[in-house]
């Protein structure tokens, strides 16, 4: 699997986030590429993370599309969808995603 082009720019702050509770721990491990580390849809640094790989690689990202991936990842998220990788695929499935994120 490859994941291409997230140059650690954010484009989706934590001031876009929407009033879910989340837990701000462990800002240091998510930078680079996604691994197979556990997904908590809680750690808003990971959900910052997410977020932003997508609209890395995607030109017409909104802060609105980021709300829709973070409501996306809330509450439509399957369970089978644990590490990193795997909710990228996801979101490949689920949105628009440009062919060469996630291979």
């Amino acid at each position: 699997m490859v994941i291409k082009g997230y140059l650690g720019i954010m484009r989706f702050l934590k001031e876009h986030l929407s009033a879910y509770n989340y837990s701000w721990m462990n800002e240091s491990l998510f930078t680079g590429d996604p691994t197979r580390r556990l997904f908590n849809r809680y750690n808003g640094n990971q959900l910052l993370f997410i977020i932003n790989l997508y609209a890395s690689v995607t030109e017409e990202f909104t802060v609105n599309s980021g709300l829709k991936i973070e409501d996306m990842l809330m509450n439509q998220l399957p369970i089978d969808a644990k590490s990193e990788i795997s909710v990228l695929k996801w979101l490949k499935q689920t949105t628009l995603l440009p062919v060469g994120l996630v291979q």
